[in-house]
């Protein structure tokens, strides 16, 4: 904690960590090879929008961007809003490399704009063996990732597996360590 943090009584935020961000591509690999965890052909940022003319012009140049580079692997780009009003900027494809690659430029977008504090997540829809979801999400305030594994009920989860892909991973994802700021994503559109 530094003498200005002390000063103030606030921690300021770190910067969203790109690099770790990119270790989902090796732990894909290591996911399906171990237990038959595969990718699902999709990936989402998801970001609170601001009405100013400036940020949705970040927004609008890098889904432009991304599905003019995304064009030759035949990658889609949708965008939608959800129930809580939060933006999501859907990225599907079988080129899971470049879905993380195109997640890194709009985050790395909107941070250079100076909306960094806009970012909430980065998620990984994956399928195991028995063709259940599940995902890894990327909590660009944190630098680590968290699985959540939605259960048979509604609005219940499975902590039981998401525990176990917990073990499974920490030698591949910077893994969040505190269970309590593994959020839940409900009405997750992947």
């Amino acid at each position: 904690m530094g003498l200005l943090e002390v000063l103030t009584g606030r921690r300021a935020l770190r910067k969203p960590a790109p690099d770790r961000l990119f270790a989902i591509t090796t732990a894909a690999v290591a996911f399906e090879a171990a237990g038959g965890i595969v990718t699902g052909n999709a990936a989402a940022i998801v970001f609170q929008s601001l009405a100013t003319a400036d940020f949705r012009a970040i927004v609008e140049e890098m889904v432009e961007v991304v599905r003019a580079t995304a064009a030759d692997t035949a990658t889609k780009v949708e965008t939608e809003q959800d129930a809580y009003g939060f933006s999501w900027l859907v990225l599907r494809g079988d080129d899971f490399e470049g879905l993380v690659t195109g997640i890194n430029a709009v985050s790395g977008a909107i941070d250079a704009g100076g909306y960094g504090e806009r970012l909430l997540c980065a998620v990984f829809p994956f399928l195991d063996d028995r063709g259940s979801k599940l995902y890894w999400i990327y909590n660009f305030k944190r630098g680590s990732f968290y699985p959540f594994v939605p259960g048979p009920g509604d609005r219940q989860r499975d902590t039981e597996r998401e525990l176990v892909l917990r073990a499974r991973a920490e030698r591949e994802l910077p893994v969040e360590p505190e269970l309590s700021r593994w959020f839940p994503l409900w009405g997750i559109p992947l």
